[in-house]
Parts: structure tokens; sequence; C-alpha cells
């Protein structure tokens, strides 16, 4: 295992979620400051949108459009000539807030939610992925998954892996033609970390945030551990990007638990350049 110490790339920022490299720049949610940021290279930042339920997880249609969680009132939008528009309204399907997703090539959306109300203290309980058509049409693709966090598509589209935070697990499921998941198994059982934000680079390997531990690693089927970059405070999602995918994007909360729910400003993005890109720079 390969030990990395990563640079701070930016902070001032309350909870960031969901880093994804688009157009020569990286895009990122806000949590609780109810914003979608793009940031430059250079660190410079301008505010793309404000979402008031709380934006989550983010990603892109094939053809460029920016798709944004909206988490508390459990729906997804997207961006369109700069106006937010609803694609599907899942508060009467989803059990919990709506959190990240995967987009599969032809605009299939993988989307989890909590399964329960986070916020007012209810006890965990397994809840269901949801397939989000591109018109917006809605089903239920998976069940029984525990906290369905980040998510990525792998191996040609064929496999869709989700982090289930507190199973301390990568869950697989393998991907039909018709978007329908089956043979779910564990891809990665993590021990004690709690996988949060995940994402792939071009070899296969998996970048997995450690909520719990700080940690940020990059895993293999099975589990097996071959980078490890640990920061203060709490890993909430790697990206990879930067003009040639070799810039990892660590969004962490650099405080304390207490500070994090008093607001405080104290969530940042590190930075690191590694040897293998971002899957969507080269073949997985």
């Amino acid at each position: 295992m390969i030990e990395h110490s990563a640079s701070l790339f930016v902070d001032d920022f309350i909870f960031l979620e969901a880093p994804r490299w688009h157009k020569d720049r990286l895009w990122v949610s806000d949590v609780f400051d109810h914003k979608v940021y793009t940031l430059k290279i250079d660190g410079s930042r301008e505010v793309v949108c404000e979402v008031p339920n709380r934006p989550s997880g983010l990603g892109f249609f094939p053809d460029g459009t920016p798709i944004i969680v909206s988490s508390k009132d459990r729906k997804i939008l997207k961006l369109v000539d700069n106006k937010l528009l609803v694609l599907a309204d899942l508060s009467q399907l989803a059990t919990g807030a709506v959190n990240d997703f995967a987009v599969d090539a032809i605009g299939r959306i993988y989307v989890g939610n909590f399964g329960y109300d986070y916020d007012a203290g209810e006890p965990a309980r397994p809840t269901n992925l949801h397939m989000v058509q591109p018109d917006g049409t809605v089903s239920v693709a998976a069940s029984g998954v525990e906290f369905p966090n980040g998510s990525v598509i792998k191996d040609g589209g064929t496999m869709l892996l989700v982090a289930e935070t507190w199973a301390c697990r990568i869950r697989a499921f393998d991907i039909a033609l018709d978007g329908g998941l089956s043979c779910q198994r564990v891809y990665a059982d993590l021990g004690k970390r709690q996988p949060d934000g995940i994402c792939l680079d071009a070899h296969g390997g998996l970048w997995v945030a450690c909520f719990n531990t700080g940690e940020f690693i990059r895993i293999l089927e099975g589990g097996d551990i071959t980078d490890r970059v640990a920061l203060p405070g709490h890993a909430v999602s790697p990206g990879l990007g930067g003009d040639d995918g070799k810039t990892l994007f660590l969004c962490s909360y650099l405080g304390t638990t207490p500070e994090l729910v008093a607001g405080k400003r104290r969530a940042g993005i590190h930075t690191l350049r590694v040897d293998v890109p971002g899957a969507a720079f080269g073949k997985q």
C-alpha cells in the first residue's frame, strides 16, 4: 500500500459532496450552503445555482446537461438554460433524503436515498435503489440496500458499484441491457471503514472516501488497498479530473462533528497527483 500526502486546494465551504470534472471545471455541491459551485484549476469559484432543499449528488447526461439532486424534497433536477427543472419526483417513493447517483451511457440514473429520516433520529433501515429514465420515469432497481451512497458504473456499463455506508462495504450489481439490476453481491468488505463518495479510475481501481476514519483509499475488487491518503476530520467524496484526469480531488470536512452540526465553514478540497487517470479519460 502506498501512502500519499495531499495539498489543500480550496477551503471555506460548509459541506462538500460529489466533485465532478466537466468542461474544464470541477463541479461540487455545498450541501448545507445550498449552492452548486464550479471551480477552475486555479481555485477560483463561481456559484452555478442555489438549491434550497440541499444539493447533493451531481452528474451529467450524455449530452452534458447537468443533473442535480435536491435532497430534502427528494427530487432530481436538471439545469437547462440556467434554470432548474424537475426531472423526477421521488417524494412518494424514496423513504429518506435522496443522495448520490450514477448515470449510464444512455442517460439512465441509478439513485439512492437514506431510507429513513436521518435528521429526526429515526433508526436506520434498508431502502431501495431507483432507476430514473431520461424522460423522468422512475422504477425500483434494487431493494434491501443499506444507506446507498456514492455510486459508479464500470466494466463498459455492465456493473454498478454502490457504497453502503453503514454496512461498511461496496456492493456490486450486474446491469442488463434494459438497465435492470441483478446478482447483488459484496464487491469489497471495508471492515470498520464507512464508505461515502467513490470514484473510478481507468484501471478499474476504486477511490473510496471513508467518512469515519478520514481516509481516502484506492481498492480493487475484493478489498485490497493499493493507495491511501489520510486527512483530519471526515472524508466525504473523491473525484478525478484536471486536463489529463490525473488530479484527485478530495472533499473533506476538516472540523469536528459539533462544528459540522453548527454549520462551521470547515470543509475543503485537497488535491493529489496520481498515476492512473479517471475512468472517463481512458479504458477501464
